[in-house]
């Protein structure tokens, strides 16, 4: 898989933060710059962390999975962004007045924002994808997003939030019928 690919799915992963960030920026306009990056980091680590994790898990039952690899690719991200697209489309009341400033709530969002990350993950083992250099990208485009994100909930309010999260979405299943189709055609 090109780099250019991998680029593209770290953006379609890192909307889920994005959203999570821009309400965070949005309810705490009042934000440091070492918390806005402390926030960002962690949320990177577990973006680039569950991918690597779900690789390796992905790598365990490859073999086994091999001949239908491009099909659970669809199925995951297709299934993703689909699931990112009606979550951005019906606005969470609860997601903005979190407060990401507790170390627990912080971890459990960074998992739940992470969790596609752990499927594409289990998708590029089926792809033998260099899972390393894919995850510090997609690790650095989650970090870059998140702080830019806060940037602009302080800033611009909350108008954003859903519609980056459908533009994710839309990311990760045009990706995936993109994997399917190359698989299909090659």
């Amino acid at each position: 898989m090109d780099y250019f690919t991998i680029l593209a799915i770290a953006l379609g992963l890192s909307f889920d933060t994005f959203a999570v960030s821009l309400s965070y920026g949005v309810v705490r306009n009042g934000i440091l710059f070492r918390q806005a990056t402390g926030v960002a980091i962690v949320l990177a680590i577990f973006q680039g962390g569950l991918t690597v994790a779900g690789y390796f898990l992905g790598s365990i039952i490859t073999v086994a999975l091999k001949a239908t690899d491009h099909w659970i690719a669809l199925g995951l991200l297709g299934f993703l962004g689909l699931k990112m697209i009606l979550e951005g489309i019906k606005k969470n009341e609860n997601e903005e007045s979190r407060d990401l400033s507790k170390a627990l709530i912080l971890i459990t969002i960074a998992l739940g924002s992470s969790i596609d990350a752990f499927a594409v993950g289990i998708s590029f083992a089926l792809l033998s994808v260099q899972i390393w250099s894919a995850g510090i990208v997609i690790g650095a485009v989650t970090f870059l997003a998140s702080m830019t994100a806060i940037r602009i909930g302080k800033s611009a309010g909350e108008r954003l939030g859903n519609k980056v999260e459908i533009i994710g979405g839309l990311i990760l299943v045009a990706i995936g019928i993109k994997i399917f189709l190359e698989h299909i055609l090659a």
